[in-house]
């Protein structure tokens, strides 16, 4: 659509603005944050300025790249989700050889996971990179963790924070495996399967 839209509508400036802040505290730039979205660097800047309105399916590209609903990329008020998440309600989930019970709530920044890593679990030489923190807590076994040049190996009830731009393996350094407390910001998009189990890009 052309410029006309934006000024026949008083929300473009506001989702424009959305944009551009959801964009700047993911710490991406246009460039990337256009690829991740499936569009063009012009066609994003175009978003982010109020010059063009964004279809239905972008919308819903650029809420799943933020960690947010349409809703929320419209102004709407969304109901506030409950904040205790029950044992018994965390399914397991299993993908890459690895147990994942969500222990957070979704759609939040941060997002925690009980994951359960079995010796030789089949990611042990998956190198992953890619925005985001994580906070890895060990809560039995013994957990293998290499970062970048330098390996180590955490027991019950270590931990460790780091920047996931810098190359990092994990992998079960017992045999009976790892159950490790994974604490993560990253994007709630198929970046994110980059650390849950899925293949590496």
């Amino acid at each position: 659509m052309t410029s006309s839209v934006s000024e026949a509508s008083g929300e473009l400036p506001a989702l424009a603005a959305r944009l551009r802040e959801l964009r700047r505290v993911a710490g991406l730039t246009i460039q990337a944050a256009a690829d991740r979205a499936g569009l063009s660097p012009a066609h994003l800047s175009r978003l982010e300025t109020g010059h063009r309105q964004p279809s239905l399916p972008v919308l819903l590209n650029l809420a799943r790249l933020y960690g947010t609903t349409v809703s929320g990329l419209l102004g709407e008020a969304a109901g506030v989700p409950d904040p205790v998440v029950r044992a018994g309600a965390a399914s397991a989930r299993r993908a890459g050889g690895w147990t994942y019970r969500r222990v957070g709530v979704p759609g939040r920044a941060m997002q925690a996971l009980r994951v359960h890593v079995p010796h030789g679990g089949g990611q042990d030489d998956l190198v992953r990179v890619h925005p985001g923190e994580e906070l890895l807590y060990v809560l039995a076994g013994g957990l293998r963790l290499v970062l970048g040049d330098a390996e180590h190996l955490l027991g019950e009830g270590d931990s460790a924070h780091f920047d996931s731009l810098l190359p990092h393996r994990i992998g079960a350094a017992t045999p009976a495996g790892v159950d490790v407390l994974f604490v993560h910001s990253l994007l709630q998009s198929a970046a994110a399967d980059l650390c849950l189990g899925g293949a590496a890009r």
